[in-house]
């Protein structure tokens, strides 16, 4: 299996380069759900960011069921199991339903150590149209051969979708679920949420140009040359590290209880 993020965490109390400690993937985590209020990816109490966490054991951290995206801090971030189980204390329930799906991705996918799954409206919106993702725009071509769809089988409570969604999904980290919304795995919180951006800020552009007509389509050739020469998603430089520092300093200067 991958090695563990090792990225720098957020926290500047913990030494850069040093292996990610639970302590500070919370942190990390924590500040994650806070820029996603800040971008407005919330929806209501609804909808997760999964993490596995540091250890033999297949544990991951969860929001607790019911808090507000700006309520989640390191402290009350649940650990729970594949099934969905609470590990060790916490006075914060989970809601196992919504993570089925996360749980088929970290089941059968040795990198997927973060999922992120969304309803924005631009997501949601292009989720829902019979083209699903057109190749229009400077964000959909660095996606070029990296986006999977998945069809619409009701709300996500069933076990048994679990094995359809990972055979469509592929080699593919990037996934359309049908009338529903956008999910990105990543080998760290900061790979995932660029490709999340990305896929979202693509949405959004085509949402807009939509209301011009038709678009003009970007040739393939041009698409996959896009994606070679994106470095955004590149451990070699980061894989979005960067920016999500970058984030995550603003969500400092407004509040940094996410530590907490």
């Amino acid at each position: 299996m991958p090695a563990l993020d090792t990225s720098p965490p957020a926290d500047p109390g913990v030494q850069t380069g040093a292996p990610a400690s639970e302590q500070a993937l919370r942190i990390q985590l924590a500040g994650t759900y806070r820029i996603f209020a800040m971008l407005g990816w919330t929806e209501l109490i609804y909808n997760h960011i999964t993490l596995r966490v540091p250890g033999p054991e297949r544990h991951f951290l969860i929001n607790p069921f019911g808090l507000h995206y700006t309520e989640v801090c390191a402290s009350n971030l649940v650990k729970i199991d594949l099934d969905g189980k609470v590990v060790g204390d916490s006075k914060h329930p989970v809601n196992p339903a919504g993570f089925v799906v996360h749980a088929a991705l970290h089941r059968a996918l040795p990198d997927a150590h973060c999922v992120m799954h969304t309803h924005t409206t631009a997501g949601l919106a292009v989720a829902c149209s019979q083209a699903g993702l057109e190749n229009s725009n400077f964000y959909s071509a660095q996606l070029h051969d990296m986006v999977a769809y998945h069809d619409f089988e009701g709300i996500t409570v069933r076990a048994d979708e679990g094995p359809r969604l990972v055979a469509n999904l592929g080699d593919k980290r990037l996934l359309i679920l049908r009338n529903h919304g956008l999910l990105s795995i990543g080998e760290t919180i900061a790979q995932a949420f660029a490709r999340l951006w990305t896929l979202n800020r693509a949405c959004e552009i085509q949402l807009a140009t939509a209301a011009l007509g038709a678009a003009r389509m970007i040739p393939d050739d041009i698409s996959a040359r896009c994606t070679r020469d994106s470095l955004q998603f590149d451990p070699r430089h980061g894989a979005g590290q960067d920016v999500l520092d970058a984030l995550l300093r603003q969500v400092e200067r407004v509040d940094p209880s996410y530590k907490e």
